[in-house]
């Protein structure tokens, strides 16, 4: 459901390309310095236009996309995927982090069933408990 208007508030169409689940957290990431515009801060009232460039931190993840459309309603997922365009290199170095966490996680040990009454002393005995 694509806007006619010349721009959006930035926290509204965050929230409409599902980037963020509610516009509260989405008006939080503008507002702490998780999102710039055009390699600036910006406030959430901001106005969004097409042909903007947004950098957007999700905890570990970066997305960098330029915005394609505008919205003010959520619609599904495959409306939201219209809404913007990620950059190439964006897209790999978020595969590539994907990557990097399952290897990581396959290296960790696994613990094999509940720990005995030896490997719980063990335990309490290094974490002080």
């Amino acid at each position: 459901m694509p806007v006619t208007e010349a721009k959006v508030r930035i926290d509204k169409w965050l929230w409409a390309a599902r980037f963020f689940k509610t516009r509260n957290l989405a008006t939080e990431a503008v507002s702490g310095g998780k999102v710039h515009l055009n390699d600036g801060r910006v406030k959430p009232s901001h106005g969004l236009k097409p042909g903007d460039r947004l950098r957007i931190r999700k905890g570990e993840l970066e997305f960098r996309i330029e915005v394609t459309a505008l919205s003010e309603r959520r619609g599904s997922a495959s409306e939201a995927e219209t809404l913007y365009r990620e950059e190439p290199d964006s897209i790999a170095a978020r595969e590539a982090r994907r990557d990097e966490r399952r290897l990581q996680h396959n290296a960790a040990p696994q613990p094999h069933g509940r720990p005995d009454k030896k490997a719980r002393r063990e335990w309490r005995r290094l974490t002080g408990k």
